[in-house]
């Protein structure tokens, strides 16, 4: 008798906690209805990227001492630096440089550790090509600085959606695992 009545309690308790879950998912999917579409129209309309975005890299040919630290701090080896050294005058002078962003990971060691500040990220992140070989760029490559998305005339930017993240997990403050994308 004692544990039918013990069966009966867990039971009823297994039930009403299931009956929270169903409670709190259909509020997260309410919430979810209630929210405005998201979409741009992306060729016409672009997101300007935030502060820190780690976008294609801009090399400077002038800058650069051929010192191969980012090789070095590169998780992958990526940049191809070919130098020779001139005997003349003691020093290596840089003969090409190239990365191949079908490989590179973004993670911006290379920009980071430059002692002459040659490299920089840009907010270029259109990187699409449908031979991967085009993806190698060369210092003549990389030296072009790409069009800021502000300034050009022909998209629209959304400025306001850069803070979206945080109105839609505003909602969200409850929950255990917020995460913030704007950044």
């Amino acid at each position: 008798m004692f544990s039918t009545v013990n069966g009966i309690i867990n039971y009823s308790q297994q039930t009403i906690q299931a009956a929270r879950y169903i409670g709190q998912g259909f509020i997260v999917t309410l919430d979810h209805m209630n929210r405005l579409p998201m979409s741009i129209q992306y060729p016409y309309e672009k997101l300007i990227p935030s502060e820190r975005f780690r976008g294609r890299i801009h090399f400077e040919f002038d800058k650069c001492i051929a010192c191969e630290v980012c090789v070095r701090v590169c998780p992958i080896n990526l940049p191809v630096v070919d130098w020779e050294l001139r005997k003349t005058i003691k020093k290596k002078q840089l003969k090409s440089y190239s990365i191949d962003f079908g490989i590179c990971i973004f993670c911006g060691n290379c920009v980071e550790y430059c002692p002459t500040n040659c490299l920089s990220m840009t907010e270029e992140y259109e990187l699409s090509a449908y031979d991967r070989h085009e993806l190698n760029y060369d210092q003549i490559a990389l030296g072009r600085l790409p069009i800021s998305v502000i300034e050009d005339s022909t998209i629209g930017t959304l400025s306001n959606l850069t803070s979206l993240s945080k109105k839609v997990m505003e909602g969200h403050s409850n929950s255990r695992n917020v995460t913030n994308f704007s950044s």
